[in-house]
């Protein structure tokens, strides 16, 4: 799904008219049937409906579904924050089809909640059309009132475009915002959607066409949005007559003294993950311990001088170790000290291999970032948290958070790497400037070890021969992916690392069932 930010939809909807020759009008008309077609095939045939409307083309939109629901059969009450004189344009002329008797002018606070409360507590649904993607500042007043006083009556909602009180593009709530069961946008999903905490607010998003021309549909700057249709696309199916040596051989530099679970948790996610070998290099001093702790992955001791920490002495080892392997991490529980800085920092500027960091390695650049001007692989795949983000940057995490995705993109293009942005709807971004936006996982992950089993399926992705853009979305997806399942067998609290990276096998086999069941049958096996 492609998702754009509100500036590049109003854009679209300029050419579709001054360019193409739509008229608002008859786009205005589209989004409102649209609209109505969802509320009946989710609410029935008939019902009683409260419309809330803006001035703006939000409310329009409104004026157009009030009209047709109500040539249906529906019982609908109308209710405009608005001035009949302060409604223009194509607004103007869907009210005038309204009847007078139907419509109810509220402009003060006070006026919702004394004169139709009783309406709105009793709709079987309330049609939010106050404010659409346009919102730049907080709301108040009467609007304020009446998003309150819908929230409050515990009624269905559906949302014209967005939910009134949501900024379109960040996704943030404008002072309060509607809580919608079902929001019906039109063309194209918009970032205030699926960002939190705008999507906490959206419901069950319904994209609907309302007659953009297809030039524009494929022209327009956006975002892709990671869901289990895009993604299930991406995977590789196996041949019947592979072996290991087909999925790759992948080393990760990992652990220190205290910090072996991180280390573990990432080799035995890349062997879930599908890789053909995994080599787990370690400081010599943890070897047992982590040995104990893998069983399908091997791992390598290096030279630690007995402190269980790694430092530059260990990188001739590390070159021989190297070779013939096709994809590297490095970072899960290293520990931060200058000679594992400059351990990474070495490894950056010499290994020309698909190449993943993460946790400390991060740190480790944030030491020296000029580093990454001097790498020599051209894939690159960095997986910072906002605090570590934070620290590449130099730049506070509040910082971070209130721009998530252009941060990720100017970072990825000015030092030609690619960056996993995690968090809450984790941001991908690549050199080229292009970002994707993922849609799994849950509040569950929220949990020490998750970053170390994503370090672990990504860098087993790019051993499996996935080119970097694709072992990061696919990997984050999967990695989210497999939460969600989880979560929905067992709920969000208590989810632990190992018990996603235990998952990881059925989420490949869920993605892939359908096709696999056809390609079964398809040659006799089933």
């Amino acid at each position: 799904m492609r998702v754009v930010t509100s500036h590049t939809m109003q854009e679209i909807d300029r050419q579709a008219i001054c360019e193409y020759g739509l008229s608002g009008i008859k786009l205005m008309e589209s989004a409102g049937s649209s609209c109505v077609e969802e509320i009946i095939a989710e609410f029935g045939l008939k019902g009683r409906a409260v419309v809330m409307a803006g001035k703006g083309n939000n409310g329009g939109d409104g004026f157009v579904i009030a009209r047709l629901l109500s040539q249906k059969g529906w019982s609908v009450k109308t209710i405009i924050l608005a001035d009949r004189e302060d409604i223009r344009g194509d607004a103007a002329a869907n009210i005038a089809k309204l009847a007078d008797s139907t419509i109810n002018y509220c402009t003060h606070e006070g006026q919702l909640s004394a004169l139709h409360m009783e309406e709105i507590f009793h709709a079987d649904v309330i049609i939010d059309a106050l404010l659409g993607t346009g919102l730049r500042r907080d709301v108040s007043n009467v609007y304020l009132e009446a998003i309150d006083l819908v929230n409050a009556s515990g009624r269905p909602v559906v949302s014209v475009d967005i939910p009134s009180g949501i900024h379109g593009t960040t996704g943030r709530v404008l002072g309060d915002a509607v809580r919608a069961y079902i929001t019906v946008t039109f063309a194209f999903a918009k970032l205030g959607h699926v960002l939190y905490p705008g999507a906490e607010h959206t419901g069950r998003l319904v994209v609907a066409d309302i007659g953009i021309p297809s030039e524009l549909m494929k022209t327009a700057l956006g975002y892709d949005f990671l869901n289990a249709d895009t993604m299930r696309q991406k995977l590789h199916r196996r041949d019947r007559l592979a072996h290991k040596g087909d999925f790759g051989h992948i080393l990760l530099i990992a652990g220190s003294v205290g910090k072996t679970g991180a280390a573990a948790l990432s080799a035995n996610s890349a062997v879930r993950a599908g890789s053909g070998l995994v080599t787990l290099a370690v400081p010599e001093s943890l070897n047992s311990i982590l040995e104990v702790k893998t069983t399908e992955a091997m791992t390598m001791p290096l030279p630690d001088s007995g402190s269980g920490h790694l430092t530059n002495s260990a990188f001739p080892a590390i070159e021989k170790l190297i070779v013939g392997k096709d994809a590297v991490a490095i970072g899960p529980g290293l520990d931060r000290r200058p000679g594992t800085y400059a351990l990474v920092q070495n490894i950056v500027e010499t290994f020309d291999m698909p190449m993943v960091i993460d946790a400390d390695g991060l740190n480790a650049l944030a030491e020296d970032i000029t580093v990454l001007k001097r790498k020599k692989t051209a894939n690159l795949i960095l997986t910072p948290h906002p605090g570590e983000m934070s620290r590449l940057l130099g730049a506070s995490i509040p910082d971070v958070e209130a721009i998530r995705i252009s941060v990720a993109q100017e970072f990825a293009r000015k030092y030609a790497v690619y960056l996993v942005l995690k968090g809450a709807r984790t941001v991908i971004a690549s050199p080229d400037g292009v970002a994707a936006i993922n849609g799994s996982g849950n509040p569950g992950m929220a949990t020490g070890g998750m970053g170390d089993v994503l370090t672990g399926i990504i860098v087993s992705l790019l051993g499996q021969g996935y080119v970097a853009w694709e072992a990061c979305c696919l990997g984050v997806f999967l990695h989210g992916f497999a939460a969600d399942m989880i979560a929905e067998e067992k709920g969000e609290i208590g989810i632990t690392a190992s018990d996603v990276l235990e998952q990881l096998p059925y989420a490949y086999n869920k993605l892939l069932k359908n096709t696999l069941l056809t390609n079964l049958k398809m040659f006799g096996e089933l």
